[in-house]
């Protein structure tokens, strides 16, 4: 905002210049236009006054100027009126006789080409030399003065004199301030619609983005226009905040809709959970009170059935406690890795071995599959060993007797992938989109730790910067996971 403001601001300023410069050239040409229009009105109608004055025969004679009668005559007709000078001239243009008070007079001869021109008919205005001024010209009459038949000079008129000129020059100057004050006064008027304008178009982005701030709403997030990509050396503050706000809006709106997501799987895992601890403490109770009111009516082995009923569905509770313990400790980030470097095939054989005598009873084949020189890994052999535990575990709960578990380890530049697969029933089409997400885990085919166990997998796998899937299989569930290979 701040370049698109300093911009405006420049182009008001050149705006406003060039106002000032049409309002003085404008100004400068009709004051132009005026003067020559009042000068061709003055010489016009002035035309014969210098003629009326050459009629008077006594201003010169045989021996030359007759100066006293001149000067009366000048000074009379300058009293009349005081806007003209009257001057007798010789053929070449000298002052002979003037009515100038000492020191007036800064020329002793004018140019008589004007003269001529003016007696010859050409356009009027036509300026001709002023003798009080060194430079000054002025529109004129004149006459030739004849002396007996032949020509003996001219009489030369100023129409416009000194006195004439100076007060029209403090008349002009009053004028033109008044009209430089209009014109600055139009201008600054101008600039400021000017301004307003640009400040209103500068700022409406502005409002724009503060009505958008103020109608957010979170619980519904409005569509916020796509904006183009910004440069890297963007410099437009206002450009950048709105991308700023849309970042915003969009990360709060959905991480606002993951907290609610999130809220409402916990409500539903809490529920869930509820469930499934009521069902085995029932259970428990119910044993244990009816070995605490028929002792002395149940016999030895009835009270032995009971009691590995009671300590089945202790152990269930047991187990749930833990894994929801340890779901907490995970989701909570109070789990700390302990990286080690160690080979992945070994710790697998001895998680094998934990699961080869119920395989057996099942009459179920778990097997695995590597190639040699498989490279190290860098992970927590703990939750390692936690992962393929729960991973073959609910494989195994879910494979018919007889059917096959295999384990999968295979490498490549980055990773050593482990792959998990069954033979059994698979997952079905409506929850393996949401399979890691606790009220899918704690669907109606939990297991024995209330379904929690892919919950964990999924975690510790990802405290590990990897993530697990669930593969498309024609027959049964695949599992594969990664971990991260050691570097030398």
């Amino acid at each position: 905002m701040r370049l698109r403001l300093r911009l405006w601001q420049k182009l008001a300023a050149v705006f406003a210049a060039l106002l000032v410069l049409c309002s003085l050239a404008l100004l400068g040409m009709q004051m132009r236009m005026a003067l020559r229009h009042e000068q061709e009105v003055v010489q016009r109608l002035s035309l014969g006054l210098a003629g009326h004055i050459a009629q008077r025969s006594e201003l010169m004679d045989q021996a030359g100027m007759r100066e006293p009668e001149v000067r009366a005559l000048f000074g009379q007709l300058m009293a009349v009126n005081p806007s003209v000078e009257v001057y007798l001239l010789d053929d070449q243009g000298r002052v002979l006789g003037h009515d100038a008070p000492s020191g007036h007079l800064h020329r002793d001869r004018v140019d008589v080409a004007p003269l001529q021109a003016l007696l010859a008919g050409a356009p009027l205005p036509i300026l001709g030399d002023d003798p009080r001024s060194r430079h000054g010209r002025k529109v004129f009459s004149v006459a030739p003065l004849v002396v007996q038949g032949r020509s003996a000079g001219y009489v030369y008129v100023v129409l416009v004199g000194e006195q004439r000129q100076m007060l029209a020059d403090d008349l002009a100057a009053s004028s033109q301030w008044r009209t430089m004050l209009w014109s600055v006064a139009l201008v600054a008027v101008l600039g400021m619609l000017a301004g307003l304008v640009a400040f209103y178009w500068v700022t409406r982005p502005l409002r724009e983005l503060t009505r958008r701030i103020q109608s957010f709403d979170i619980d519904a997030p409005i569509d916020l226009p796509s904006l183009p990509a910004l440069r890297g050396d963007e410099r437009d503050e206002l450009l950048i905040l709105e991308h700023a706000h849309a970042q915003m809006a969009h990360r709060l709106g959905e991480q606002w809709q993951q907290l609610r997501q999130q809220d409402l799987q916990r409500r539903e895992m809490v529920a869930n959970i509820s469930h499934d601890l009521r069902t085995p403490l029932a259970s428990l109770h119910g044993y244990l009170e009816t070995l605490a009111m028929k002792e002395a009516t149940l016999s030895v082995e009835e009270r032995r059935r009971y009691l590995s009923i009671a300590l089945s569905q202790s152990a269930k509770v047991g187990g749930l406690a833990r894994a929801l313990f340890e779901l907490a400790r995970l989701e909570h980030g109070q789990v700390q890795l302990q990286w080690e470097v160690f080979a992945l095939p070994e710790l697998l054989q001895d998680v094998l071995q934990k699961f080869e005598l119920s395989a057996q009873a099942k009459g179920q084949q778990l097997n695995a599959g590597f190639p040699q020189g498989l490279p190290l890994v860098r992970a927590d052999v703990g939750l390692v060993e936690r992962v393929l535990t729960n991973l073959i575990d609910n494989a195994l709960r879910h494979t018919p007797q007889g059917g096959h578990v295999h384990v999968a380890l295979a490498a490549d530049a980055d990773n050593v992938w482990v792959t998990v697969s069954d033979d059994g029933p698979g997952v079905d089409a409506g929850v393996r989109g949401t399979l890691f997400q606790a009220p899918a885990a704690l669907g109606p085919r939990r297991g024995e730790n209330g379904g929690l166990g892919l919950l964990i997998v999924q975690r510790i796998v990802q405290l590990h910067g990897r993530q697990i899937a669930l593969l498309e299989t024609a027959q049964g569930a695949a599992f594969r996971f990664a971990l991260p290979r050691a570097r030398p």
